[in-house]
């Protein structure tokens, strides 16, 4: 909705601007100068989890990654707040604490901020970022025969809905917190490293893997070969889809993108639904040259990070995206 009313309304020509709104990718970027540049972006969203400090955590979490999957440093932040007049100040308080207590693991200060009275708690931040403007890494610029690597398993939209009828087991809880609360800091510092020869770069998150991954492929005039069977998954998050905890949005996901996504062979119905799930604080997607795929998932490995390869890009064809 937003890119379509942005598109009728007359675009700014700043040579500045490394990658703007018209690029739909995760972060704005503006050159400031030759060896600098700005990263910006803003998230913020309603509670997903019922403990207000872990919703503080996971808000920040995700509102500092699209800075990592530009490549960038989160530098400064302003929180942004919605919540109700006669809401509890201690939850409040737990809120910004969880927040801040992720700013701070992110070397991001938190510099201000604004709030307004709302009958529904909303939390996020604006946050800025440093980025060398000849390593800024967008969301288009795969190369054929590129291997294409995932940081963090799927799942946190299906596990976040059962969470909210009440069906979640404590297990997939904890699997889930887990993830949305592990910031994508460790895996952007290896994968900038020039050795590892990453081309492009996105984060998973409200589209969902195909959702992005559809964006990576049209941006970069490739396609791209999706092996299923190695997409990791968040503990629970196949009994919430068959139990039928399907979030509106991965609904809405499937609607758009699935037309673009061809089968083959025999992909489970709960995978299927599971490329769609929109994703809060969700990994990192790259798109690596073939000949450092492996050394690079080697380093994120030792260094914690959950990365696997997941599949590759191949000249540019029809369907955009084939999910074996």
């Amino acid at each position: 909705m937003l890119d379509a009313v942005l598109g009728k309304l007359a675009r700014q020509h700043d040579p500045n601007v490394l990658v703007g709104f018209d690029k739909a990718d995760d972060a704005g970027v503006y050159k400031i100068s030759d060896q600098q540049a700005l990263v910006q972006t803003v998230d913020f969203f309603t509670p997903i989890v019922d403990d207000p400090f872990t919703f503080g955590q996971i808000a920040a979490t995700n509102s500092l990654s699209d800075v990592y999957a530009m490549g960038g440093r989160p530098l400064s932040a302003l929180a942004i707040v919605c919540f109700p007049e006669k809401g509890e100040l201690e939850v409040l308080e737990q809120i910004l604490a969880g927040g801040l207590s992720k700013m701070m693991e992110a070397g991001c200060t938190v510099i201000g901020g604004h709030s307004v009275r709302d009958p529904e708690i909303k939390f996020g931040y604006s946050v800025t970022g440093t980025i060398n403007p000849r390593r800024v890494l967008t969301n288009s610029g795969s190369q054929v025969h590129d291997g294409l690597v995932l940081t963090k398993a799927l799942g946190t939209g299906v596990i976040s809905t059962a969470i909210k009828r009440g069906e979640a087991k404590q297990s997939w809880i904890d699997a889930a917190v887990k993830s949305m609360t592990t910031l994508n800091r460790q895996a952007a510092e290896i994968a900038t490293r020039e050795e590892f020869e990453v081309h492009s770069l996105t984060d998973i998150t409200g589209f969902g893997l195909i959702g992005h991954a559809r964006e990576m492929a049209a941006g970069s005039g490739v396609s791209v070969q999706i092996d299923s069977t190695r997409i990791p998954v968040i503990e629970g998050a196949m009994d919430c889809v068959r139990a039928g905890f399907i979030p509106g949005g991965l609904n809405a996901n499937r609607e758009f993108a699935e037309c673009m996504v061809r089968y083959e062979g025999t992909v489970p119905e709960e995978m299927k639904a599971l490329l769609f799930d929109p994703q809060t604080a969700g990994g990192l997607l790259l798109s690596v040259a073939p000949r450092r795929v492996s050394d690079l998932i080697v380093s994120l490995q030792d260094a914690g990070v959950p990365a696997v390869q997941i599949g590759e890009a191949v000249p540019s064809g029809k369907p955009l995206i084939q999910v074996s």
